[in-house]
């Protein structure tokens, strides 16, 4: 009888997507003073975008309430799409260094590796999200805990595809490092703002309304503030928790691709 030998055996997907992502969080483990500091600009938004809204809107006014609980979606939404959309740029420091071969000499799934460093991101993310909603209760934010972890995970399966995009886009400008950071920022305000994250797109030109149905996220941060106002059974639920899903699978498709032509 022989006995055949193998390489290295791939272990499970979920097994793979947790080593990556603990390799990736050992390292806010290490700089936490990293975390408190990206606190810093969700804070500043709700201080300064906040009393606006109040003075534009009243605490009952075209938001249905205290504007917060409109706001405070949109600025979560903000922070996981800051996160996950720099994934890349990790990505790409590791590609200098040869730490990215290494990574792809494991038998490590590809599509672990994405979804395990966008959930790097998520972590963070969430941690602040928690924080940021706590500071907003005592000034007239409702919170419901359950309806907010229903929209975290509306956020996480976004995310992964976000990060999984950043991810393809930091292979492809591997040789040019600015092209990354010129597509990602030129793609990221203009989506935010089409979303209608900071201010309401009702009473915007008609050209910017169309533009917003049109966006993916303009679902995701409609969702979020459903879920945030305590709502689940609305149809705006349902179509953010699609438009997360189809994100996820077209960033997982665009990112094994890139990852299997970078080796090819």
């Amino acid at each position: 009888m022989t006995v055949a030998t193998a390489g290295p055996r791939s272990t499970g997907v979920l097994t793979d997507i947790g080593n990556v992502w603990w390799r990736e969080t050992l390292t806010i483990v290490r700089d936490p003073f990293s975390l408190i500091f990206s606190l810093l600009q969700p804070l500043v938004f709700l201080g300064l975008f906040g009393p606006l809204l109040s003075g534009i809107a009243g605490d009952t006014g075209a938001f249905g309430g205290s504007s917060l609980q409109w706001f405070l979606p949109g600025v979560v939404v903000m922070i996981t799409m800051f996160g996950t959309s720099m994934t890349g740029s990790n990505l790409q420091f590791e590609i200098m260094t040869g730490a990215f071969e290494r990574m792809l000499a494991t038998p490590l799934s590809r599509a672990s590796l994405m979804v395990g460093r966008a959930l790097k991101e998520l972590t963070p993310l969430v941690v602040q999200a928690a924080i940021v909603v706590l500071v907003a209760v005592p000034f007239g934010f409702v919170l419901y805990p359950l309806h907010v972890l229903g929209g975290l995970v509306i956020l996480g399966i976004f995310g992964v595809g976000v990060g999984a995009l950043s991810y393809a886009l930091a292979i492809a400008a591997r040789r040019t490092e600015w092209i990354f950071w010129a597509v990602q920022q030129s793609l990221l305000f203009p989506l935010l703002i089409l979303s209608g994250m900071m201010l309401p797109l009702e009473t915007g030109p008609e050209w910017m309304q169309v533009a917003s149905r049109l966006n993916p996220l303009t679902y995701i941060v409609e969702a979020e503030r459903t879920l945030f106002a305590g709502t689940v059974t609305d149809v705006s639920v349902l179509w953010g928790l699609l438009a997360a899903i189809a994100t996820a699978a077209v960033g997982l498709v665009v990112g094994v691709r890139s990852v299997r032509g970078a080796t090819a």
